[in-house]
């Protein structure tokens, strides 16, 4: 039998992008986002109720696990969801990756 490997940093970018989504007020941001389209970092405070410290921390767990983007416009931060990281973490790529059978 040949056993395939896979590679560590392979693993651990995904490791990062399911530890983003691991956590309730990160969820609530993509969800907001997913309804919303592009927001302002200053409505997501409002949206959220979170203090901009905790908001600030969320954000970039997202932003480092690629899950959403961030456009600077005058002197506020716009997000929006990557929809293609986004959308690949919730197709049958990332399931054949492991199921290789999938088919």
């Amino acid at each position: 039998m040949i056993q395939a490997t896979i590679d560590e940093a392979f693993l651990t970018t995904y490791e990062q992008k399911f530890k983003a989504l691991s956590d309730k007020n990160r969820l609530k941001i993509i969800y907001e986002l997913n309804q919303k389209g592009k927001v302002c970092v200053c409505d997501l405070t409002d949206l959220l109720d979170l203090p901009q410290s905790k908001l600030s921390y969320h954000l970039k767990t997202l932003l480092d696990a690629n899950l959403i983007l961030m456009e600077r416009i005058g002197k506020w931060n716009y997000y929006e969801l990557n929809d293609e990281e986004i959308k690949g973490l919730l197709s049958e790529k990332l399931c054949c990756i492991f199921y290789p059978n999938c088919n």
